[in-house]
């Protein structure tokens, strides 16, 4: 008889915690998981996330254990929640009723491979900066794009980004992260109407006949062939949530790798433009969302 296996992999963000399960909750795994969310309230976590997306099967007695260990944590007012669980699991949170207590959201959209998709909030997207830099970082190491690539400029373009009217971030991830796109809307509503924002509006106005985009300001996905099809899905569903058929994004005309990379995933080259800000004109790629034509000189 084979024994069921559970890995517990824990990372700490301040008085937050990521729990990631990998294996089987079961009788002989457990005394495990409740040894480890109880060492979380011990240690003061106020909020334990659960990442659930590599956990095969789950049985009732895990669940109340879950259960069991979100109910201690509100009595010292902390928060445990689960992401990403597995259809048996959700099944079972259904059945019991305890669906409202331990998730946060419906439950994302499994890819292909184990890779869901997930928007992250202004907050979420503070406490992964570091993670989301990192994997930036890795998917243009020993790239011709690594030349264009600097952390802190990376961070602080983040930060800038999330500080926009209705900015987007998404995120595609396992047990790890192995991709992200975030930008924000411009157009018809009156927003992006002024300053450089107004003249890339007129720009692309006049290339596309489109007044209303978003502006993908980065997308970075793992560079193994596994993910390749991940920044197409990223970039296409934050499409579909701002509710814009035309996606557009500036690089450096000395970025080939970059160029190269986007092209790839369907964008069009629209060539340098002048007028922006900045010592060097800048490439305009654009992408139309599915089902709709492309971009248009």
């Amino acid at each position: 008889m084979t024994l069921s296996r559970l890995d517990i992999h824990r990372r700490n963000r301040g008085e937050r915690t990521l729990v990631t399960l990998a294996g089987d909750i079961g009788p002989a795994t457990t005394p495990l998981l409740r040894a480890a969310v109880e060492r979380c309230l011990l240690d003061g976590v106020t909020v334990i996330d659960i990442d659930l997306a590599t956990v095969g099967s789950c049985d009732a007695k895990g669940l109340a254990v879950l259960l069991s260990a979100a109910q201690r944590a509100g009595r010292v007012h902390a928060r445990l929640r689960l992401h990403h669980p597995c259809e048996q699991i959700t099944r079972l949170l259904d059945a019991t009723g305890s669906s409202a207590l331990l998730l946060t959201s419906p439950a994302s959209p499994v890819l292909k491979g184990g890779i869901r998709l997930r928007r992250l909030t202004r907050g979420q997207t503070e406490d992964m900066r570091e993670d989301i830099a990192d994997l930036a970082a890795a998917s243009v190491a020993g790239t011709g794009g690594e030349a264009y690539h600097n952390r802190d400029a990376f961070l602080h373009r983040l930060a800038v980004t999330a500080h926009r009217p209705g900015f987007a971030l998404l995120v595609a991830e396992t047990t790890v992260l192995v991709g992200c796109a975030f930008g924000f809307p411009t157009g018809s509503d009156g927003s992006g109407r002024r300053g450089s924002d107004g003249t890339l509006q007129e720009i692309i106005q006049r290339l596309t006949s489109h007044a209303r985009f978003v502006v993908l300001t980065q997308v970075v996905a793992h560079p193994h062939v596994q993910h390749r099809d991940i920044a197409h899905r990223l970039q296409q569903r934050l499409l579909t949530d701002l509710r814009s058929s035309l996606a557009v994004t500036l690089l450096h005309p000395a970025d080939q790798a970059g160029q190269a990379a986007f092209s790839s995933w369907g964008w069009q080259n629209m060539g340098e433009v002048v007028g922006l800000p900045g010592v060097v004109a800048p490439c305009v790629l654009t992408l139309s969302a599915e089902g709709q034509p492309p971009a248009r000189r």
